[in-house]
This record gives C-alpha cells, sequence and structure tokens, in this order.
C-alpha cells in the first residue's frame, strides 16, 4: 500500500557507464508538497539520478514508482507528460531563439491542434516571468540575455509544464541575491498547491533553509537520509565529506609583486550601446590574488572578456608588462600568458563530442606535438598530471566529457588553461555549481599559483569567497569599480553597499589599505 504523502519512489537503483559505476543501488523517495534536498559532492551520482528521473537516462537495474504504479520514462518529453519537470544545471536553451520559443519549444500552444498561437505563448510567457518577477521581454533573443537571465527562462520553461515533482538542478548558481528570494518564494508557492520540489544546491545555507527532507550521496551510494528537524550544516557536510570541516582558511599575507596587466580608462559596449564596463582603471600585480564582487550585470564578465580579446572596447588601454595589447586577438593573448576560465562552462569552455583529455590539451598542443604529430606518451604524461593534480574523478582521459559531473568538467576547463603555462590567470565565477569540497581544492590551486608568482583575478557573487581566498578585493557596480580593499580590511557590510552604488566617479572609489 502506498504513502499518499510520497508521490515518487526509486527503488535500487544502478547506473552503469564504460569504466565506472555512477550509481550503486540508491533509493530515493520524493514528498508531495515538499521540499526535497539531494546533496553530494560532485562525482556523487546527483545528475544521474536526476537524469534517470527525468527521462534523459535509463537505469541499469532498479524501478521507479509513482502514486504505488511502476514507470518508465523513455525520454524527457514522456517524462513530462507523467508529471516530471526538470531545470537542468547547465542551461539548455536556443540561444536563437526568443525567450517565448524557448519555453514552448516542443509544448507549443495550438488552436484546433495545429496552429501555433503565438499570441497566447508570448501572453503565458509574460505570466511565468512576472511571477519570477523578471523583467525580461518575452520577444528578446535568449543570445541577448545574460547567463542569470537565461537561468530565470529555464525555470520559467519548467513552470509552464505544471509538473507534480519539479526537480531544480543548482537554480540559483547564476543568481543575483534578490532573484533567488523571489525564485524561494515561487518554491514556497509550488509547495502550498502539492508540488514535489527535488532541490539541488552547492549552497548549504539555502538547503537548510528551504529543505524539508534530505538525502545524501556519496561516490554513488545512498548515505544518508534526514529532515528538517534534524539537519545541519554540520551533518551534511559529515555526511557528505566524512569530516566537519574543508579548509578554506584566508592564504597568509604575501607581498604583492609587480604590476602585469593594466587598465586605464576602458569601457566596453553591451549589444544596443549601452556601456557594460565604464571608464575602468585598475592594475594587477603578480602573486596577488584578486577578487572581483558584484552582483548580476555589474560587467565583471565584460571586463574579463574585452581583457581576453573576446570584445572589442569602446575606449582606454589594456598593457601586458608595460605593453599595449587592445588589439592583440585571444591567440596572441594566451600565446602572451593570459588565459580565461569563462563562466558559462558549457557554451563556452567545452567541446562536448571531445574526450577529457581532447579538452584539456586543446590550448597547449604545441607542448605535446613534434613535427605535427602529437607525440602519445609526453600527452598522456601532461595531462594525466594535471587531472591527478586538480583530483579529477574520470574514469580515464579517453572518457567522453559529458560523461563527468558538472563540478569535474568545470576542473576540465581549469586544467585546460594551466596546461597553457599562463602569467596571468583569470577565472570568471569559478565556483559556481562545484560542491564545497571541489571548491577548497579550485581555491587551494588559486592560492599555489599565486605563492608561484602568477596573476590571479577571479569574479564572485559569494561574500564568503572573497574573505576566504582573496589579497585583495575590488567591488563593481553599473560598469565601475566602486570599492577597492584589502581583504582583511573589507567588511561585508561594506562590500554590499559597494556592489549597489548606482555611480561613482573614478574619483571617488573607495579604498581601504
Amino acid at each position: 500500500m502506498s504513502d499518499p504523502d510520497v508521490v515518487l519512489r526509486a527503488d535500487g537503483i544502478t547506473k552503469r557507464f564504460p569504466g565506472t559505476v555512477a550509481l550503486q543501488d540508491v533509493d530515493f523517495v520524493v514528498h508531495a508538497g515538499s521540499v526535497n534536498v539531494l546533496i553530494g559532492e560532485n562525482g556523487a551520482g546527483k545528475s544521474t539520478l536526476m537524469k534517470i528521473l527525468a527521462g534523459v537516462e535509463q537505469p541499469s537495474s532498479g524501478t521507479i514508482t509513482m502514486g504505488g504504479r511502476p514507470v518508465v520514462f523513455t525520454s524527457v518529453r514522456d517524462a513530462a507528460r507523467q508529471g516530471i519537470g526538470i531545470v537542468f544545471q547547465e542551461l539548455n536553451l536556443c540561444p536563437n531563439l526568443s525567450v517565448t520559443e524557448n519555453i514552448f519549444l516542443g509544448r507549443d500552444i495550438t488552436v484546433a491542434g495545429f496552429h501555433v498561437d503565438r499570441g497566447a505563448q508570448r501572453r503565458r510567457a509574460g505570466e511565468l516571468l512576472a511571477r519570477l518577477e523578471a523583467d525580461i521581454d518575452p520577444d528578446t533573443p535568449v543570445a541577448n540575455l545574460m547567463i542569470g537571465q537565461q537561468q530565470i527562462v529555464e525555470i520559467a520553461k519548467a513552470l509552464a509544464d505544471d509538473a507534480r515533482v519539479l526537480i531544480m538542478d543548482e537554480p540559483t548558481s547564476a543568481l543575483s541575491a534578490s532573484e533567488v528570494e523571489v525564485l524561494f518564494r515561487v518554491i514556497g508557492e509550488l509547495k502550498r498547491t502539492g508540488v514535489a520540489v527535488i532541490y539541488i544546491s552547492h549552497r548549504l545555507e539555502e538547503l537548510v533553509r528551504i529543505g524539508d527532507h534530505f538525502t545524501v550521496l556519496r561516490d554513488g551510494r545512498l548515505q544518508a537520509t534526514t529532515t528538517k528537524a534534524q539537519v545541519s550544516i554540520g551533518w551534511i557536510i559529515r555526511e557528505m565529506l566524512g569530516s566537519d570541516h574543508v579548509a578554506e582558511r584566508r592564504p597568509a599575507e604575501r607581498p604583492a609583486g609587480e604590476v602585469t596587466l593594466a587598465v586605464d580608462g576602458l569601457s566596453v559596449t553591451r549589444r544596443g550601446g549601452s556601456l557594460a564596463v565604464d571608464d575602468v582603471s585598475v592594475e594587477f600585480r603578480a602573486g596577488e590574488i584578486t577578487a572581483i564582487y558584484g552582483l548580476l550585470g555589474a560587467g565583471r564578465t565584460e571586463l574579463f572578456e574585452s581583457l581576453y580579446g573576446l570584445r572589442g572596447h569602446a575606449g582606454g588601454r589594456v598593457r601586458l608588462d608595460g605593453t599595449e595589447i587592445g588589439e592583440l586577438p585571444v591567440a596572441e593573448r594566451l600565446k602572451r600568458g593570459i588565459v580565461l576560465v569563462p563562466e558559462d562552462r558549457q557554451r563556452d569552455g567545452l567541446v562536448q563530442n571531445l574526450s577529457v583529455g581532447g579538452n584539456l590539451g586543446l590550448s597547449s598542443l604545441g607542448r605535446f606535438t613534434r613535427l605535427f604529430t602529437i607525440v602519445r606518451s609526453v600527452e598522456a604524461r601532461l595531462l594525466g598530471d594535471v587531472a591527478r593534480r586538480l583530483h579529477i574523478k574520470t574514469a580515464g582521459i579517453a572518457a567522453p566529457i559529458t560523461s563527468l559531473s558538472g563540478g569535474n568538467q568545470q576542473k576540465v576547463v581549469i586544467g585546460r588553461s594551466l596546461l597553457t603555462q599562463p602569467r596571468v590567470f583569470l577565472l570568471d565565477e569559478p565556483s559556481r555549481g562545484i560542491d564545497i569540497g571541489a571548491k577548497a581544492e579550485v581555491f587551494r590551486t588559486m592560492r599555489e599559483l599565486a605563492d608561484a608568482g602568477m596573476t590571479v583575478v577571479f569574479t564572485t557573487s559569494d561574500l564568503k569567497e572573497t574573505h576566504s581566498v582573496a589579497d585583495r578585493i575590488l567591488v563593481m557596480a553599473y560598469g565601475r569599480i566602486t570599492a577597492d580593499f584589502r581583504a582583511e580590511a573589507a567588511t561585508d557590510e561594506a562590500l554590499v553597499r559597494a556592489s549597489t552604488d548606482k555611480r561613482v566617479p573614478p574619483s571617488a572609489v573607495v579604498t581601504a589599505a
């Protein structure tokens, strides 16, 4: 006899891939009208389990029941027809289509069964975006949206199906604090209507705040379950990692070296002509880790893309070791030692049909090529070294990149950058969508690079990250640098205040020594 509170149950789920077992005999219970939190490190099997429940993958063994009856999901659309919706961790949008067209792709509103009612779709898209309090024109091409806005469109897509079970895999990873609050209000509304939400996030405070039922996976197996009354952040860390503490210590003070990268009066335009970066002047030094803190749309990504050569600039100069590089293409900047780990690893950081090794070595082929031929022994040694250094969980460098978890894919992007032997390392939201253990490894790598004399600059919208790893903290708001702190002098209040400054002329930048 089925429990009326249980809308979905997975029993004994095992999933095998060539060379690895992603899930081993996992049980997972989903309660109606509740937030069902799924927790685990990158590679623990969370995304694989969700892909099975959403019809993307088929289990090697095990059963799934809904309302006490066995079900099989042969595809995402089949799962959606049976009441399962999903917001994937990696955005799944068509950039050449409008927001409305993306929301209703494969689920058109029709008249008489075959005429697409575009007016009705646009109105419904507007209602969904209004529900999410998103100031987005439904006719806007998705390619013109920032990544946080694209995340909101993904959530709107899932809401359009009126699902009984809604899977949210890292839904807040690219959202601002205010957008997160809107999402939580929507989740509360869904709970009141009986919808079961499956929620995955590496932001532990979020999980404790909104979760009702908690399930922890470790190394592809069920580790523990509990409820809101018993959960704590300490419990989550213990069950997820097997210990109470993940080292994210403040770095010891290190003297900064010479200026390597200098920006003078840089301005960068968005599509439509508005300024994404507005008259920014800043210097970055060898042996120093600089965090650039700011909210969504502050201009951090556009600044990095301009420094790397992906965007032209409307004014100003960029100098590397005193030499002007403002007109150099990406390839030449890469040769001179500037490298960028992009915010969106799926769109900009990975080649999906290549292997782990193919992606790792893509930017440094010259290091293991002799007379136009790849020396496989040298390639295997270099790629294996960086995979071990970053603790990339993979069946081998020949494994498909798509077989890796999101966090391990991020490590591949970072590893490829390291293989170019950079001098200036730019990382745009490097911890987005990775667990606390992987985050600690990334930060450890950043410290090692700075200790070796590299210039390390990263963006973040997480206050804790700025304090745990940076030597220096810049704040961006509305395209400008609004504050410049030594890390030990920065307070959360000062950072937040600077991140909301509407207009700050360069002469008024807040500086704390």
